[in-house]
């Protein structure tokens, strides 16, 4: 019996979580499906694993009856999640909510015994969450979910997203994962949620300082790290508005403050609320949430703590905790989307860690699951 898991990896996008699963955890995980709506998003997935990743709507796939699914252990992936955005908070029947169905209707048909499921925190509690606990169960999993912080594992950032796990083993799931880094503005670790000698929260410095300024305005064709390290061409008042606030940490109010003139009206007249628009990352704190266009400083904290310039390529990527060896395929625009979609390689790790050790003890005491076994060799 081998003890190589089969994983299908959906909604896969660059493949931040098969990064994690099959690259940097302590598993033995093997991608052998993936699918993706994005043309560039599976031209990057099939540069950095086996060419396997299918480009396509899922929902038209699955009504392809040329399309084979194939067998697996392991279903992971993150449906899109903006209908659950905070963003888009009025978007109560935006269809895109639905799109677990298909997740769970590739996990029936491969006949895998796991399935991990990311989204945004605002899934948690949602009636869509209680949904899809339903549909697994009926399916015969049983389903735990938390809200996990990608700076507790090891990621220079602090981005908070959902993971739902469903198993049909009868084996316990020690989910959540426990923390491997812990907040060091907090005097007190409770016992049992921290890893044997957790470190402190990886940061902006431990992730970039190397990094020399970046040069030009456009990805070169040179070894990594300096081939997506390079910058923007602002404008004038872009950049007396940079010059405006230099110090760590500083924001668009302090930008009102100092410098009322270069001050944008609309800002002016928001009196609360975005806080970390136009703000300067702090060197000794992780970064915030990497978005899709982490390259304009008027959509958060993304200047860099104290050069006058939005963040790069890779320093976003870097605080995503991709490799710098990781291969990027498409434009600034499609890269971007790439990088600030993706799950954190290194927060998918420590899920896939927990997840390979209840596979692990499935396979050991050879359990049966309602009369199967699990697929291929496995079990």
């Amino acid at each position: 019996m081998g003890k190589s898991f089969r994983v299908i990896d959906l909604f896969s996008g660059a493949g931040g979580m098969s990064a994690g699963f099959s690259n940097l955890s302590k598993g033995d995980f093997e991608p052998v499906w993936a699918n993706d709506y994005n043309a560039y998003a599976v031209k990057t997935y099939n540069r950095n694993f086996d060419n396997h990743c299918v480009h396509g709507d899922i929902v038209d796939l699955l009504g392809d009856t040329t399309v084979e699914i194939p067998k697996a252990d392991l279903v992971i992936g993150g449906p899109p999640c903006q209908g659950f955005s905070l963003l888009n908070k009025k978007r109560e029947a935006d269809p895109r909510r639905q799109l677990w169905r298909p997740f769970l209707e590739v996990v029936k048909r491969s006949g895998a015994l796991v399935f991990v499921m990311e989204n945004v925190p605002q899934l948690l509690g949602s009636l869509e969450h209680e949904e899809i606990e339903r549909t697994a169960k009926s399916l015969g999993f049983r389903v735990v979910s938390a809200k996990l912080c990608a700076a507790d594992y090891g990621v220079p950032q602090t981005r908070y997203r959902a993971f739902i796990v469903g198993s049909k083993l009868d084996t316990p799931l020690n989910f959540p994962p426990q923390k491997t880094h812990y907040n060091p503005d907090k005097n007190i670790l409770e016992l049992g949620e921290f890893a044997e000698d957790p470190k402190p929260w990886r940061t902006v410095a431990d992730a970039i300082k190397d990094l020399l300024p970046p040069v030009g305005t456009e990805i070169r064709d040179i070894d990594p790290p300096y081939n997506l390290h390079f910058g923007r061409k602002p404008t004038e008042k872009s950049l007396m508005r940079y010059k405006a606030i230099p110090e760590e940490g500083m924001n668009r109010f302090d930008l009102q403050r100092v410098a009322p003139e270069l001050t944008p009206q609309c800002w002016i007249r928001k009196k609360s609320g975005g806080t970390d628009l136009f703000g300067r990352l702090w060197w000794d704190r992780p970064a915030f949430t990497i978005r899709t266009e982490f390259f304009k400083p008027e959509k958060g904290r993304y200047l860099h703590p104290e050069q006058h310039r939005p963040i790069t390529h890779r320093e976003a990527a870097r605080f995503q905790s991709f490799p710098d060896h990781f291969e990027f395929i498409g434009s600034k625009i499609e890269i971007a989307k790439q990088i600030g979609n993706a799950v954190p390689p290194l927060l998918a790790a420590k899920v896939a860690d927990s997840v390979y050790d209840h596979l692990l003890e499935g396979l050991n005491e050879n359990l049966k699951i309602k009369g199967t076994v699990g697929v291929g060799d496995t079990f």
